[in-house]
């Protein structure tokens, strides 16, 4: 028999007594964690958090804008709503298919560097600019010339060129998250100069008809960005950097590892890769390759 005796706080821990009288002893040895700051929950649910409220109130926004005639300025919000749909993917599709890699970096709020959050800066500014400020000293509306020549911002055109920015930022959207998924634990944000433990190169899926669907992805989400906003030097812009950047990228660190992938898996180029590479020369031509659509770019037999 077991007995139990309380003392007059009822906040106390409950003393257990046997039937013999011996009391067990007993230590409150205080529960502590140590928590991964870079896995911080409170700090995630605070970025989560405050990305869902911008996405909110950016859409709001435009949609109001939409809905009192054609105001140009509705691009404004709409960019901001999809730069906040963007980061919160970003981490949503880590944490659901790679959650060892589920830090606070994964938002990319603040690891792309100072030229990513420049480049979105100066592409907010022109829209600005163009659909703002310039009206109040041209009113006859004669600086938007350039920009009909090569970005019609006015007139049927205008329908059409919204839905091939609206198609290349959505199927942008999906093909770098699509690849997100289907790599899993073998995606990583930062660049892997050396193969870690359970790396696998990944053949199938997505893989099997673009060499790297993320940067593919992301540099027609980029492109279609500015092409709904309007912004023809920043469309510009954007082209040269980015297709600079990933080609650089693939170049100095990619290749070096596929190689090694490839020599250890027995997986040797095709006739298709060596005729990108004589065509191209050298390793330009598996860069080429790597934004290609076609078996020309897959890595399988």
């Amino acid at each position: 028999m077991e007995s139990s005796s309380y003392d007059d706080s009822p906040f106390q821990t409950p003393r257990i007594e046997h039937s013999n009288g011996h009391v067990p002893e007993t230590t409150d040895t205080p529960i502590t964690t140590i928590a991964d700051p870079k896995k911080s929950p409170s700090a995630i649910s605070l970025r989560a958090f405050l990305l869902g409220i911008a996405f909110g109130v950016s859409l709001t926004l435009t949609v109001n804008h939409l809905q009192h005639g054609p105001n140009p300025l509705w691009r404004a919000p709409c960019f901001l709503a999809i730069l906040s749909l963007f980061h919160f993917l970003e981490f949503y599709t880590t944490a659901r298919y790679n959650p060892p890699a589920a830090t606070l970096s994964a938002f990319l709020l603040t690891g792309n560097g100072y030229a990513y959050n420049v480049a979105h800066t100066l592409a907010f500014l022109e829209c600005i600019l163009r659909n703002y400020v310039a009206p109040r000293y041209y009113p006859d509306r004669s600086y938007l010339q350039p920009f009909n020549a090569l970005l019609p911002v006015e007139g049927g055109a205008r329908i059409a060129w919204l839905m091939l920015g609206f198609t290349m930022l959505l199927g942008g959207q999906g093909i770098r998250t699509l690849a997100m998924a289907q790599a899993g634990t073998n995606f990583n944000h930062l660049v892997q100069s050396k193969k870690r433990q359970g790396h696998v190169l990944v053949t199938n899926g997505i893989y099997r008809w673009l060499r790297h669907p993320s940067y593919f992805g992301f540099f027609c989400w980029g492109l279609g960005t500015q092409i709904v906003m309007g912004n023809l030097v920043c469309l510009v812009g954007y082209a040269v950097v980015l297709w600079r950047f990933f080609s650089l990228r693939i170049e100095s660190k990619f290749l070096p590892v596929t190689h090694a992938l490839r020599q250890k898996l027995e997986l040797p180029l095709r006739r298709k890769d060596v005729l990108l590479t004589d065509l191209f020369g050298g390793r330009r031509g598996e860069i080429v390759g790597g934004f290609l659509w076609g078996r020309l770019c897959t890595l399988q037999r």
